[in-house]
């Protein structure tokens, strides 16, 4: 006997509207155009018989119904993903995927991979890009990441419950040696500050835990923290960055530090898989991971 269930693509759409409370999220994660999602929403709620949105405001939430349809939903997904994930572990557990910022992969890991794989010649790193500085972990694994990668204290300074410290992080301001750059007391004033797009708390945050003032006239965005180096690097203007990313830029005189960094211990950090034990693979790389940090 057949199974009496709506298309899989029905239900894939309702858990990520349900979920991400958009169907503009739900879209985006999906690959899907808005009004595919809102059609797919529209034929299961037909087929159900019954409606599991309702209007609230300008978008939709869950009724009483839906959100009970999700829970099961919800948890159905959640064991099949867990499922899915063991058996692609199972068949190649000499692999770790690994979910990280764009700045950190170009910047730090991909230049020292041969290292790691000099001593793990059997495993093999998977590469995830985050869309932005925003790194690591911020969409519950959905890619099937064994390891996502966080280092961005400023923006998110509350640490995760379930999470492994790899090592400190440190911001602070840094600028081309001849860029303008006034200090009177505890205000920093200069022209044009550079910050990575949306992420403008993070000024607020350094201003807040270091007492300083920054006064500036101007602020140009980049997608992502190295881009925010090379526009410091070029004389645009005076970057907040994660010293990590700057070092070579700052050893070589490229970039002189504007003010102290402000060290987060532990900021660096991994968050693993829900419900997922890490793999020999995934142990090795956090292993080497954390000797490389504590070495530099």
């Amino acid at each position: 006997m057949s199974r009496n269930l709506p298309p899989l693509s029905y239900l894939r759409a309702f858990e990520a509207t349900a979920r991400l409370g958009s169907v503009t999220r739900a879209a985006d994660e999906l690959g899907r155009t808005h009004g595919a999602v809102s059609k797919q929403l529209q034929l299961l709620q037909e087929q159900i018989g019954l409606p599991v949105f309702e209007k609230s405001g300008t978008g939709i939430r869950l009724n009483e119904d839906g959100a009970a349809f999700f829970a099961t939903v919800s948890r159905a997904f959640d064991l099949l993903e867990e499922r899915y994930q063991e058996l692609k572990s199972s068949r190649n557990e000499a692999s770790v995927h690994l979910s990280c910022s764009a700045t950190f992969a170009m910047v730090w890991l991909v230049p020292r991979l041969a290292e790691f794989y000099s001593r793990h010649p059997d495993v093999r790193v998977q590469l995830s890009m985050s869309s932005s500085v925003r790194d690591g972990g911020t969409s519950r694994g959905r890619d099937g990441a064994d390891i996502m990668l966080s280092w961005d204290r400023l923006s998110r300074p509350q640490l995760r419950r379930e999470h492994i410290p790899l090592a400190s992080v440190s911001f602070g301001l840094v600028s081309a040696p001849d860029y303008p750059f006034a200090v009177d007391g505890d205000e920093f004033r200069f022209h044009t500050r550079i910050s990575p797009e949306n992420l403008g708390e993070q000024w607020t945050n350094w201003q807040a835990a270091t007492g300083h003032r920054v006064s500036v006239q101007s602020e140009i965005h980049f997608p992502h923290m190295h881009l925010c180096v090379s526009a410091a690097v070029a004389g645009l203007g005076v970057a907040l960055v994660e010293r990590r990313f700057a070092l070579a830029e700052l050893s070589s005189g490229k970039l002189v530090q504007r003010s102290e960094f402000l060290t987060y211990e532990g900021g660096f950090i991994a968050v693993t898989a829900s419900g997922r034990a890490l793999s020999p693979a995934a142990s090795h790389f956090l292993d080497w991971l954390r000797d490389a940090f504590a070495r530099e």
